[in-house]
């Protein structure tokens, strides 16, 4: 039986970072599915820009905004703060434009909170959601909105590249062509790309849904949007850019946040997990999410069982020496990480694999324990 768990593990393991990847390579080769994209369309667009306390780049974002080329008068910029508690309203209102709008929530909600509010006040046709420390590509508008000529896309979800100390990242994150992106393109030939952005994602308006504040708007409203019969794909040559976490620990707490919220928005829209209503799209969300989250999950099953049957062969010795080494290397990246100091490429990616896996399960353990998240900070405010 504890071979049975080992291998079992182990398989699926390889299925969720191996097999899903692979699968979906081969998919998007056979399928395809024709996509209609239109430079020229240029539909009424209103940027979201979630905000609290973010005066040291509100101003940054609002002129990166303006800047974008985009026709100025089919682009309204609404400003979402959170109850902020420094000065980001007066840098909001300092800038004298009727495109400019700042919606303040007299009372600290949440990001969720304040974007269903705020999309009772657009008018626009499409709808792109944003962060305050979201600094856009010139043509990322153009390039998120030009898959709306296709009536079948009802999101398209962008490419958020990470910085650091002004220089593009080479995290763990960012690599353009990494497994992850390739992954949304393929999943956007397949079906529908698997969740949003935060950071940069675009929608119909008439098919937004209100959200409750503990929902994840960039995951849950993706999922509504594919149960309402639309795809959503992604684009990326829609870029934006942020400044990468200051150390994996703070994005640790972020992961956690995020897969505790995207747990509970999964079951509050199961049917998306039938594939007889939303197609392939179930197996993506399957595979890309749900197996991910439990991830260290199976990274603890396959460690556990294999101490069980260390002694029955020198192949299992070996398997469990590989272990040990591997999470060793993680605690290594850990303490380093935790001293603000970098690891070498190998230790940074282990401690990377382990800090995910961990995170999504303490997410998951959250939300079973009833612990939910509305509120936020940045990671430059934790």
């Amino acid at each position: 039986m504890d071979v049975i768990f080992f291998w079992s593990s182990v398989l699926i393991l390889g299925y969720i970072y191996l097999g899903y990847p692979l699968i979906l390579f081969i998919l998007s080769r056979i399928i395809n599915k024709p996509l209609k994209a239109d430079e020229n369309n240029l539909p009424t667009v209103a940027l979201v820009i979630s905000a609290f306390n973010e005066e040291a780049v509100i101003k940054e974002k609002i002129e990166n905004t303006l800047g974008l080329d985009y026709p100025p008068h089919k682009l309204q910029i609404w400003v979402v703060s959170d109850a902020s508690t420094d000065h980001t309203d007066e840098v909001v209102r300092s800038f004298v434009n009727d495109r400019v709008h700042l919606l303040r929530m007299e009372e600290r909600s949440g990001k969720t909170s304040g974007i269903t509010r705020v999309m009772q006040k657009i008018e626009s046709e499409i709808v792109v959601f944003s962060d305050a420390n979201s600094m856009y590509d010139k043509k990322a508008i153009r390039e998120l909105v030009k898959y709306f000529a296709d009536p079948k896309i009802g999101y398209v979800v962008g490419h958020a590249r990470y910085y650091d100390n002004g220089e593009t990242a080479g995290s763990q994150e960012e690599v353009y062509w990494s497994l992850e992106i390739k992954m949304k393109i393929n999943e956007s030939k397949i079906g529908s790309v698997v969740g949003g952005d935060g950071a940069i994602y675009a929608i119909r308006k008439d098919l937004f849904k209100p959200l409750a504040p503990d929902d994840i708007n960039d995951f849950v409203n993706p999922i509504q949007i594919v149960l309402q019969g639309f795809r959503g794909v992604f684009n990326p040559y829609a870029v934006c850019y942020e400044e990468a976490a200051p150390s994996f620990f703070k994005e640790y707490w972020r992961k956690r946040r995020i897969v505790n919220r995207s747990w509970r928005g999964l079951w509050k829209n199961v049917a998306v997990l039938n594939p007889f209503k939303t197609g392939i799209f179930a197996w993506e969300i399957f595979s890309h999410k749900l197996l991910r989250w439990l991830g260290g999950l199976f990274v603890i099953t396959s460690f556990a069982s294999n101490a069980l049957i260390v002694n029955k062969s020198g192949f299992y010795a070996v398997t469990m020496t590989l272990h040990v080494l591997f999470h060793l290397a993680a605690f290594a990246g850990f303490f380093r990480d935790r001293k603000g100091k970098d690891s070498a490429g190998i230790i940074k990616f282990i401690f990377y694999f382990d800090m995910v896996n961990w995170a999504s399960l303490q997410g998951i353990w959250d939300a079973f324990r009833g612990k939910t998240y509305t509120t936020w900070k940045t990671i430059r405010q934790e």
